[in-house]
C-alpha cells in the first residue's frame, strides 16, 4: 500500500535538513575558516562542554558582571548586550539552556557558537545560535540585531511566541533561520527578504497567517518550509527568474484556489513541492508536468477535479508521486504508471475509471515488486477495494473539462 503519512513527510524534511546543513557547514568555510563541523558537533553534543572546561581549566568567578567587557572587541561585546537583553524576556527555561548566560564572555555560552570574522581572522564574532529542542518560553526583543555577525539562528521546538522584530534586518550574513514548531503570530515576517544571504527557511508548525508575499519566489533561497501555519493564499509571480529553491513545504495550510500555471517558472531548480491538504481545488495544471527537476511531488488531501495531465510523463527522475485523497477523475496514463524512477505511486480515494495499459494495470508485478502502488477507492472495474457503483455514477456524471 503507497501512502504518504505525515511521519514519512517528515523524515524527509529532516534528510533534507541534514542535506542543507551539509551544505551550510561547505559556505561557511570560506566564511569562517576555523569553524569546521566537527569543531561545532562537539560543541554541541558535549553536554555543558563550556561549563565543564571552566571548571576543569581554571576558577570562574561566582559573581558576573552585568556590563561588556572593556578588553573584549566591541562586536562580542554588542553580541553580550543582545544575549543579555534576550535572557531578560525568557520566562521558562525547563532545561536549563540559558543557565549560563551572564558574564561577558558570550562565547561560552551555552547554544553560542563564535568563529572568526569573516572580514578580520584575528576578531572573534557569534557566528551561531543553536537554542534546538529547549522548550523555551519568551519571544524575540529587537535588541537581536545587535548580532550582525550570525550565520545561523537555530530555534526549533521551543515556545516562543510573538512577532519577529524588524531588527533582524541587520542580520544579512544570516545564511540559515530554524524557527519552526513555536508560537509565532502575524502575517509572514517580511523582514526574512532583508537577508540577502538566507538560504534555508523553516517556519513551520507555526501560527502566521494571511497570504503568502510573492517575494517569496523571488528570492535566492535553496530550502522553504512553511508548512503547518494558517497561510490563506499563494501568489506566484507570472515571471519569478531568481527563484532558486529545490525544496518547497506548503503542507497543511489553507490556499484555497488553483495552483496557479506559474509554478513552472520552478522548473530550473524545484526538486521537491509537497502541496498536502492546502485545499486546492481545479484542475492539476499541465505545467507541473514541465517541473523536470521534480524527485517528489504530493497534492493529496485536496479539491483537485479533472484527468491527470499527460504532460506528468515526462518528469523523468519523479519518485515520488501521491495524487490521492482528491477527485481526479478519467484515465491513469500509461507514460505515468512507467516513469523510470517512480517507486512510490498513489491516487486512491478519486474517480479514476481505468488505468491505461498493461502496464498500468500490472503495476507492482510488471516492476518487480520495486513499486509501491495504491488504487483503492476509485472506480477501475476488476480492482479490488473500489467505490460503490453509485458513488461512482454520482461522481462521472458530470465530467470536467480542464482544457
Amino acid at each position: 500500500m503507497a501512502s504518504f503519512s505525515f511521519t514519512s513527510i517528515a523524515k524527509c524534511v529532516n534528510a533534507i535538513h541534514v542535506l542543507v546543513l551539509t551544505l551550510l557547514v561547505l559556505n561557511l568555510s570560506s566564511l569562517f575558516k576555523d569553524l569546521s563541523l566537527a569543531a561545532v558537533a562537539a560543541k554541541h553534543s558535549s553536554s555543558n562542554s563550556v561549563y565543564a572546561s571552566h571548571h576543569h581549566g581554571h576558577h570562574r568567578s561566582r559573581h558576573h558582571s552585568n556590563h561588556p567587557d572593556p578588553d573584549s572587541n566591541e562586536r562580542l561585546n554588542q553580541a553580550f548586550l543582545a544575549l543579555q537583553a534576550w535572557k531578560r524576556v525568557i520566562y521558562s527555561d525547563p532545561h536549563n539552556f540559558t543557565f549560563n548566560w551572564e558574564g561577558p564572555s558570550v562565547c561560552n555560552y551555552k547554544g553560542v557558537f563564535c568563529a572568526p570574522a569573516p572580514d578580520d581572522s584575528k576578531t572573534q564574532v557569534v557566528a551561531g545560535i543553536d537554542l534546538n529542542k529547549g522548550d523555551i518560553a519568551g519571544f524575540l526583543p529587537e535588541e537581536l540585531g545587535l548580532l550582525s555577525d550570525l550565520a545561523l539562528i537555530h530555534l526549533n521546538s521551543n515556545r516562543f511566541c510573538g512577532i519577529l522584530p524588524h531588527s533582524l534586518a541587520n542580520l544579512t550574513g544570516l545564511y540559515e533561520l530554524d524557527l519552526s514548531n513555536n508560537r509565532f503570530v502575524g502575517p509572514f515576517p517580511t523582514v526574512v527578504f532583508s537577508l540577502s544571504s538566507l538560504k534555508y527557511l523553516d517556519l513551520r508548525y507555526n501560527e502566521f497567517e494571511g497570504p503568502l508575499p510573492p517575494q517569496l519566489f523571488s528570492n535566492k533561497l535553496d530550502a522553504i518550509f512553511v508548512n503547518n501555519n494558517r497561510f490563506t493564499s499563494i501568489n506566484i509571480p507570472a515571471s519569478s527568474l531568481s527563484f532558486s529553491a529545490s525544496v518547497v513545504v506548503f503542507a497543511n495550510n489553507n490556499f484555497g484556489g488553483c495552483l496557479p500555471p506559474s509554478i513552472v517558472n520552478f522548473a530550473d531548480t524545484l526538486e521537491e513541492l509537497l502541496m498536502i491538504n492546502t485545499n486546492l481545488s481545479g484542475c492539476l495544471p499541465e505545467q507541473v508536468g514541465f517541473l523536470y527537476k521534480l524527485r517528489v511531488l504530493d497534492v493529496s488531501s485536496n479539491k483537485l477535479v479533472g484527468p491527470i495531465p499527460y504532460s506528468l510523463a515526462g518528469l523523468a527522475h519523479l519518485e515520488q508521486l501521491n495524487l490521492g485523497h482528491n477527485m481526479l477523475s478519467g484515465i491513469v496514463p500509461a507514460g505515468v504508471c512507467s516513469l523510470p524512477n517512480l517507486a512510490n505511486f498513489t491516487i486512491s480515494y478519486n474517480y479514476f475509471c481505468e488505468e491505461e495499459g498493461i502496464i498500468c494495470q500490472n503495476l507492482t508485478t510488471s516492476r518487480g515488486g520495486n513499486i509501491a502502488f495504491d488504487d483503492r477507492r476509485n472506480c477501475l472495474p476488476d480492482r479490488p477495494y473500489q467505490r460503490t457503483q453509485k458513488e461512482c455514477s454520482a461522481a462521472l456524471e458530470h465530467p470536467v473539462d480542464c482544457f
